[in-house]
């Protein structure tokens, strides 16, 4: 189903909550690498612009810190063990063992 603003709000409503919450889920974590990217991109420039012949690259801790934050992030969001049914799925798998 495709989303069309002139799509009726109750068709629209008919998105299990489930589903919506994923997407939600990737959009942030789209948004985060946009903007790491975009960032770190602009902090290199400068980087390069103001260092001199023998100054050191800084911008290579944040885009290491911030890199590992993001791969948090995409493990976060891509695990199916961070997912909101997985405790329900993980229950009855335990259930079905006894």
């Amino acid at each position: 189903m495709t989303t069309n603003p002139e799509t009726p709000a109750t068709e629209r409503s008919e998105i299990p909550a489930w589903a919506r919450e994923r997407a939600e889920m990737l959009q942030g974590l789209y948004i985060h690498f946009l903007v790491f990217v975009f960032i770190n991109a602009g902090l290199f420039f400068i980087n390069w612009a103001t260092r001199g012949d023998d100054g050191a690259w800084w911008f290579v801790w944040v885009l290491g810190i911030w890199g590992a934050s993001l791969l948090i992030h995409v493990a976060v969001a891509l695990s199916p063990l961070f997912r909101s049914d997985w405790v329900e799925r993980r229950a009855e798998r335990i259930a079905a063992q006894r």
